[in-house]
């Protein structure tokens, strides 16, 4: 049984840090590109920062700079490192693996990225 848990997530001031982790089980995702999303009620899920098996990352123009996806890949565990937090960083935020053909090469498209987990919170005012 696959699962992913976020966690970290939490309410912090303008110009604030906070690290998200995502625990992985029931498979190993070392070989697999991995990616953080977030989603506001309303909006589509938006991916963020993504990072593959050799540590090469991308991430979209907004978080560049501020954000840094990193991976444990001994413990499958995916982290995002968050500085300089502002109001429009609000948001829950999402792990998962990228998936089907190609799923070793970065990308930020949800649409290629499953199973989710249930995310974690962040609010930043």
């Amino acid at each position: 049984h696959v699962q992913l848990v976020e966690s970290g997530g939490g309410s912090v001031e303008a110009g604030g840090s906070l690290r998200l982790s995502c625990a992985a089980s029931g498979r190993t995702y070392s070989k697999w590109c991995m990616g953080w999303f977030r989603q506001v009620p309303g909006k589509e899920r938006e991916g963020i920062a993504t990072i593959d098996s050799s540590g090469s990352t991308a991430y979209t123009d907004s978080v560049k700079g501020r954000f840094t996806v990193s991976r444990d890949v001994a413990n499958n565990v995916l982290y995002l490192e968050m500085k300089d937090l502002k109001s429009e960083d609000s948001a829950m935020y999402y792990c998962a693996p990228r998936r089907g053909p190609g799923n070793w090469d970065l990308s930020l498209d949800p649409r290629e990225f499953g199973p989710w987990g249930h995310g974690t919170q962040v609010t930043v005012s």
